[in-house]
């Protein structure tokens, strides 16, 4: 019989593991609420664009009149003031199927509400006011400063650089000490039927990885859209000017004549990208610039899926050419916002970056849960 001193002791965790455990585990426990309340609110917003479409209903379409003849852009604000003069437009929509109306992001100043305009782009009437966008709106600001301005910004992107962490470590935990049969099935599969304990451990555990890239690229765009020289430094590398485009153009000069500027839209989807089926123009910058700048694709909330610019002189007709270092620093911030919502491959980029949305808004729930259950496990007696 051996004696006590010959009984080899068992070999504890190395402190590479208990810093790895500690970081994973009680940043995330105080940040938690916050965390579930932030993905939440992301993934709610991913659908935003398709739950426009369907709100929109049958005011996207109209009647093509014989003559084709599109309204100015004179007639299209005109249209805007008598269906109601407090309405500011914020952007203009417009599509290359001619039965589709024209799409205008709005807000009222005095209701402080955003809304979605929908004008038969023949006669500039409104058909619909939409008020979805609002909801969206309102999502959109809870998900990015939690409503209270700079100081929520600023606890959403510590929660945010937390659930990085938190995303990082988790992998080191997850990743098997060997590779087996036994711990492949354990990592990669779910137990159904087993009990709630190890059903939740392995929600966690294996949907966390499966989810793993997307959460990522998720938090680290977040941040860039927060942090400007994080987003500057990502341009840069990109090869881009941290110069915004629109400061290089032209500005408005009140004694020139502007060209009709409809003309213009429908030209970039003719003849400028003749397989883009919209194209966007805002017109703050309609306001102050010497020039029309469009920019044609799938228009989102927040982006544009396989974007391209088109820049007009307002006052001669002429394309303006401007230097290739601006259009990538507007390329590579739409790609941030794309990747960031969801607007990527389609379909296919939405679902992936709702579901892993959904994983993302679970995995702190699951870990406290994890938590919870180990908190009173009692020691194993000798």
């Amino acid at each position: 019989m051996r004696s006590k001193s010959t009984i080899p002791k068992k070999k504890g965790k190395s402190s590479f593991s208990k810093i790895i455990a500690w970081l994973h585990l009680w940043p995330s426990i105080v940040s938690g609420i916050i965390l579930v309340f932030v993905c939440l609110t992301g993934t709610i917003i991913v659908y935003c664009d398709e739950i426009f479409d369907y709100t929109a209903g049958e005011s996207k379409y109209v009647e093509v009149p014989q003559n084709h003849k599109y309204a100015t852009y004179d007639e299209i604000v005109n249209g805007v003031k008598i269906y109601n003069p407090e309405i500011k437009v914020s952007e203009y929509v417009f599509f290359k199927d001619p039965k589709r109306s024209i799409r205008m992001r709005a807000f009222i100043p005095k209701e402080r509400k955003l809304i979605m305009l929908y004008m038969n782009p023949y006669t500039a009437e409104i058909i619909k006011q939409d008020n979805t966008i609002h909801f969206f709106f309102v999502m959109a600001h809870l998900h990015s400063s939690l409503l209270a301005g700079k100081i929520g910004g600023w606890i959403v992107a510590i929660s945010t650089i937390v659930f990085v962490i938190s995303t990082i470590t988790g992998l080191v935990l997850w990743w098997p000490k060997k590779w087996t049969k036994t711990t492949r099935k354990a990592s990669f599969t779910i137990k159904w039927k087993a009990k709630f304990k190890r059903f939740n451990y392995d929600l966690h555990n294996v949907y966390g990885f499966y989810s793993m890239l997307l959460c990522l690229v998720l938090s680290i765009t977040g941040l860039m859209i927060f942090f400007n020289p994080f987003m500057n430094f990502t341009i840069k590398v990109s090869g881009g000017d941290l110069s915004h485009l629109e400061k290089s153009l032209p500005k408005a000069d009140s004694t020139k004549v502007s060209k009709d500027l409809v003309p213009f839209a429908y030209k970039v989807l003719d003849k400028e990208f003749p397989d883009k089926k919209m194209v966007r123009i805002w017109e703050s910058a309609n306001r102050k610039n010497g020039a029309y700048l469009f920019t044609s694709g799938k228009v989102g909330l927040k982006s544009i899926e396989n974007a391209d610019i088109s820049i007009f002189d307002r006052y001669t007709g002429e394309k303006i050419n401007v230097n290739e270092k601006l259009i990538k620093h507007e390329s590579v911030e739409n790609v941030v916002w794309q990747l960031h919502m969801g607007q990527w491959f389609g379909q296919i980029g939405k679902l992936s970056t709702f579901l892993a949305g959904i994983v993302a808004t679970s995995l702190p729930i699951t870990g406290f849960l994890i938590w919870w259950g180990r908190r009173k496990k009692k020691p194993k007696t000798v």
